[in-house]
């Protein structure tokens, strides 16, 4: 029975939404259901998932800088520009019938200053559905923010800074004259092992560092308001962070951003050694985006994958002709309409004895081998925009053949997740059955 849990670090609301992702259809396959728990006065909130992963990560007290420089002086050089994040979230237009009306919930997280111009950077399920937010710097300076962009498939939103009077413009002026901006480090250049900082407000807790190193990187991780879709080359550490820390910068040894803290895997809600952030290149993309439109435009496909498996290969009828060494990515389902369909990309069909026909096995995308279903999702992010055209070399019937896909934009979010009212998880200790293929990019 799997009792971890993936835990977004901010305090949400009391809304249980269900999010289900794999790697392949197998029995192992991870189950991803995130649950939160209202915040309540003088009390701490958690928020929580189920997935599989160890844990484990040495005291702080054994790091150093590399670089010779004191961890306690890029702490200083960086805490001015990380700030708590205070929201009320909207109550949930509909409730289920019977439900006792809420109270707007109460948000926390953490966030880092990006510019001068008082843009605050920080995880979107923080503000989620929010349209301003209580920004407070670590002099305890308070200002209003404005959401200026959210975008839940990257985990990010953009605040910035407003001001409703002449005497808090010049409050405003003063404070972010005597903070700098957090520099963007490229998460592309981060190796596992290398030590990182976290700086944010765990359980409400302002102004709170802690350290340890890389333990994982080119993580898939689901995006938490994007039913289906996934964050892909998401960085793996053991620097302890725990609700309240979502939103807060991940600091290599140069004081550099080179993540977004987001989430932890732990069985009881708080940290078990393993935390996942946003990486820093996703920033460096997504953020001007927001700045400019609000939005945030994802290439999509419109197919669910999977991993191909000696489990799948076993499973469906059609391979058994396969060359033994087959490698690729199952195509499960098509969205019918969307821009795999167009291209004449083949899913799985069922005849009426329930038994799996296997459709089409991705072997290369645009001339580049794919092994795993986390390649295509890779790949698209790092290559691709809304409009571009990718060529797919898929085998089918014991025949390679290429097929041209153009990329739309992402659709919206389904409207169940939309009206507050996602499908309710199974009870805690009740297993889990395995995961559906995930619904891919």
């Amino acid at each position: 029975m799997n009792k971890n849990r993936l835990v977004l670090c901010g305090v949400i609301s009391a809304i249980i939404l269900a999010l289900s992702t794999s790697a392949s259809s197998s029995a192992n396959a991870n189950t991803i259901m995130t649950q939160a728990v209202r915040s309540e006065p003088n009390s701490v909130s958690s928020v929580a998932t189920n997935n599989t992963l160890a844990a484990g990560g040495p005291p702080a007290e054994q790091f150093r800088a590399l670089s010779g420089q004191p961890l306690n002086a890029i702490f200083k050089k960086a805490e001015n520009s990380v700030v708590q994040i205070t929201s009320r979230l909207p109550i949930p237009r509909s409730l289920p019938s019977g439900s006792q009306p809420q109270p707007p919930v109460t948000a926390l997280g953490s966030g880092f200053v990006s510019d001068t111009q008082g843009h605050i950077i920080t995880n979107a399920h923080v503000v989620d559905g929010a349209q301003t937010a209580d920004i407070t710097f670590v002099d305890g300076n308070r200002f209003t923010a404005r959401v200026v962009g959210s975008d839940i498939y990257s985990d990010i939103a953009v605040l910035k800074i407003v001001s409703n009077s002449s005497e808090q413009t010049k409050q405003q002026q003063d404070t972010l004259s005597s903070v700098k901006p957090l520099p963007i480090g490229n998460s592309s250049s981060v190796e596992v092992g290398d030590q990182v900082i976290a700086i944010g407000n765990p359980f409400g807790l302002s102004d709170t560092m802690t350290t340890g190193i890389v333990s994982g990187i080119s993580r898939v991780l689901p995006a938490a308001g994007g039913i289906g879709f996934s964050i892909p080359n998401a960085i793996q550490t053991d620097a302890p962070i725990n609700p309240g820390n979502s939103g807060g910068p991940l600091l290599n040894i140069q004081g550099q951003v080179i993540g977004i803290s987001t989430a932890i895997l732990s069985g009881t809600g708080g940290f078990s050694g393993i935390g996942f952030a946003v990486p820093s290149n996703t920033i460096t993309k997504v953020v001007p985006t927001l700045i400019k439109n609000g939005t945030y435009p994802h290439p999509y496909l419109g197919l669910s994958v999977a991993t191909l498996t000696s489990d799948i290969v076993q499973n469906v009828t059609g391979l058994e002709a396969a060359p033994p060494n087959l490698r690729g990515i199952y195509v499960d389902t098509i969205t019918k309409g969307g821009p795999a369909d167009k291209a004449g990309i083949h899913g799985t069909t069922t005849d009426q004895y329930s038994k799996k026909h296997v459709g089409d096995i991705i072997t290369a995308i645009d001339g580049r081998q794919v092994l795993r279903s986390d390649d295509l999702i890779t790949y698209l992010d790092q290559h691709k925009s809304v409009g571009d055209t990718v060529t797919f070399t898929v085998y089918r019937n014991g025949h390679t053949m290429d097929l041209k896909a153009a990329l739309t934009a992402r659709p919206n979010p389904p409207l169940l997740l939309a009206a507050g009212l996602p499908p309710v998880p199974p009870p805690p200790d009740s297993p889990s059955p395995p995961s559906p293929p995930s619904p891919g990019p």
